[in-house]
């Protein structure tokens, strides 16, 4: 079992940045796969960056790409998403998920346990 708790959301002013970092409980969490997920008022989740369990390969979608880095610290059990030059439609709930399949995904389906999500909210 693995339970994450995501912190660092907050409100910002476009072209600002937040590093939003979750915490991971559990014994195998060093084994999974990581993603951040995001969720705008009214819209589907959608994926944002994954990352494999040593940390060596990352996964980003086309709309952070270059804007966003995710990373992780296995020692302390902690996965972060630096979030740069932020957009108004980066607006959203974001949430930390761990997938215990070995390749990156960017499926929502596919992450077995799910964060409560922390609040970005970028003003225009």
């Amino acid at each position: 079992q693995v339970q994450l708790v995501e912190s660092g959301g907050g409100l910002v002013q476009a072209g600002g940045s937040l590093k939003l970092s979750c915490a991971a409980s559990g014994r195998t969490f060093s084994s999974y796969v990581m993603g951040w997920f995001r969720q705008a008022p009214g819209k589907e989740r959608e994926f944002v960056a994954a990352i494999n369990w040593s940390g060596g390969s990352t996964y980003y979608a086309a709309s952070v790409k270059g804007r966003c880095t995710i990373s992780r610290d296995v020692a302390k059990g902690t996965v972060y998403l630096q979030m740069n030059s932020l957009k108004p439609e980066d607006t959203a709930v974001y949430y930390c998920a761990a997938d215990r399949e070995a390749t990156m995904s960017r499926y929502t389906h596919r992450y077995d346990y799910w964060g409560q999500g922390t609040q970005v909210t970028v003003s225009s």
